[in-house]
C-alpha cells in the first residue's frame, strides 16, 4: 500500500509499504477514505519531537471503512464507516474508566520508555513517535487499529467524510481546551494561534457562551477565518498583544487564555522569542514557549490557562512565580477524544457547526509531501489539508 513516511527532518515521502494485518483479536483493519495533516505533525516534520525512526508512517487524523475485524471485536463489522480517535485506549484500565483516555495505562506498547521519559506512561498514539508506542499512522491506504472495540466512532451515512473527519482530533481538541476553561457568560477568552485547533477553539468558545472571543495570529487568511467564526482578532506583527488585550478588557485582562500554538511559537520581535530561537539552535532548549509566558502575563488574576498546544520537552524562563502569585489555574493534556465525540457528533448532525469550514486544500496521498511544506510555510492560504488515499 501507499503511505506517507518520515525519513528525517523535513523529509516526508510517499512510499510503498506492507499492508497491515490483524495482530490481536480486538484489532480492526480500516481502509482509509480521508485523512488530514495536523499542526502537531509539523513538530515531527521539523524534527522537534524525539522518538521518530526512518520509515515511520505519519498521521493521526483519519477515517474510513472497516475491511477486517479480529475474532474478539464485537463492536465493529466489515463495512462499518468509522472515525478513529488519535488516542489509542483500552477502555479497561483505571484511567480509561475515569474518562482520561489520552493517558490510558495499557495502550503504549513502549510503556517502559514512556515511564522513563514522563515518569508514567501516557496512551499510545497513531503515527506519533516511539515514545507513544510507535504505531503506524493514518496517512496511508490502510491502518491497523488496536483496541478497535473501544475508540472508533461509527458515523451515519448521511454525513460526508469532511463533516466528521475532524472528530478524530482537532474538533474535540479545541472543544476540550475550551471546556477546561469553565466558561462563564461574562468571560473574555483569548486564543493564541488561529491554525485548525485555534479555529475550533474559537467556535467552541462561542457555542459555550463566552462574552468575547479574541484570536491572536499573524496570517491574514487565518485571521479572516477567525473573524468569520465570531472572534475579534489581533495581528501580533502589527499590534501589541498586551496593549490590545488590555484595551479590549478594560485593563483587566482576559479571564481565560488558550495556547493553541505549542512548542513552535513564531513570534520574532520580542526578546524572549529571540532568546528561545538562539537556545533552540544550539540544542539548549527544545521548545519555544513565548505564548505561555505571554498568557501568564496578560491573564486576569484567578484566571485559567488552557494548553492544547503540543510541547515536547524542556522549557526555559517560564515565570512560574507570576502564575502562582496571580492564582492562575493551568490545565493541559492530549485530548480525551471519546469523552466528547457523542456530543460533538450530535452538534454536527443538528447543524450547530459545519467542520468543513476549516478545509482549504484537498489532494491525493501522493501530494502529501509537498503539502506538508505548504502547510508548514502557510503558503497559498493553507489552513487545513485533507488527503484522499
Amino acid at each position: 500500500m501507499k503511505a506517507l513516511c518520515w525519513h528525517g527532518k523535513q523529509d516526508i515521502r510517499c512510499d510503498e509499504v506492507p499492508d497491515p494485518k490483524i495482530e490481536h483479536p480486538r484489532d480492526a483493519i480500516v481502509k482509509v477514505t480521508s485523512c488530514a495533516i495536523c499542526g502537531s505533525d509539523l513538530h515531527l516534520y521539523d524534527g522537534f519531537m524525539p522518538g521518530m525512526e526512518s520509515g515511520d508512517i505519519m498521521g493521526h487524523e483519519f477515517m474510513g471503512e472497516v475491511v477486517e475485524v479480529g475474532s474478539e471485536n464485537k463492536k465493529l463489522k466489515v463495512g462499518d464507516r468509522v472515525v478513529v480517535p488519535f488516542t489509542i485506549c483500552c477502555g479497561e484500565c483505571d484511567q480509561c474508566r475515569r474518562g482520561y483516555f489520552s493517558v490510558c495505562e495499557r495502550s503504549n506498547r513502549n510503556k517502559s520508555v514512556g515511564d522513563k521519559v514522563f515518569g508514567h506512561t501516557t496512551a499510545g498514539l497513531f503515527g506519533y513517535t516511539h515514545l507513544t508506542g510507535g504505531y503506524a499512522g493514518g496517512q496511508a491506504e490502510y491502518v491497523r487499529v488496536p483496541y478497535a472495540d473501544v475508540a472508533p466512532v461509527k458515523v451515519p451515512s448521511n454525513l460526508t467524510d469532511e463533516q466528521v473527519l475532524f472528530l478524530g482530533d482537532i474538533f474535540p481538541t479545541g472543544w476540550q481546551a475550551v471546556v477546561q476553561c469553565d466558561i462563564e457568560p461574562t468571560d473574555t477568552v483569548a486564543i493564541w494561534g488561529c491554525g485548525p485547533v485555534g479555529q475550533f477553539c474559537i467556535r467552541s468558545a462561542v457555542m459555550l457562551g463566552a462574552r468575547q472571543v479574541i484570536a491572536i495570529d499573524r496570517v491574514p487568511e487565518r485571521l479572516a477565518m477567525a473573524r468569520a467564526g465570531g472572534a475579534t482578532t489581533i495581528d501580533f506583527e502589527t499590534e501589541s498583544v498586551v496593549e490590545r488585550l488590555n484595551d479590549l478588557t478594560g485593563g483587566k485582562g482576559p479571564e481565560k487564555c488558550i495556547d493553541a500554538v505549542g512548542l513552535e511559537a513564531h513570534a520574532t520581535a520580542t526578546l524572549d522569542s529571540m532568546y528561545d530561537r538562539a537556545k533552540q539552535a544550539v540544542m539548549l532548549e527544545t521548545d519555544r514557549p513565548h505564548v505561555l509566558r505571554e498568557m501568564m502575563y496578560v491573564c486576569r488574576p484567578a484566571g485559567v490557562l488552557s494548553v492544547p498546544g503540543v510541547y515536547g520537552g524542556v522549557l526555559d524562563k517560564i515565570p512560574f512565580g507570576m502564575a502562582m502569585n496571580k492564582s492562575l489555574t493551568i490545565r493541559t493534556g492530549q485530548t480525551h477524544v471519546n469523552r466528547w465525540t457523542d456530543d460533538l457528533l450530535k452538534r454536527i448532525e443538528e447543524g450547530q457547526i459545519d467542520p468543513t469550514f476549516v478545509i482549504t486544500h484537498r489532494a491525493s496521498l501522493a501530494d502529501g509531501p509537498e503539502l506538508y511544506k505548504t502547510f508548514r510555510d502557510k503558503h497559498d492560504g493553507c489552513v487545513k489539508v485533507v488527503l484522499q488515499p
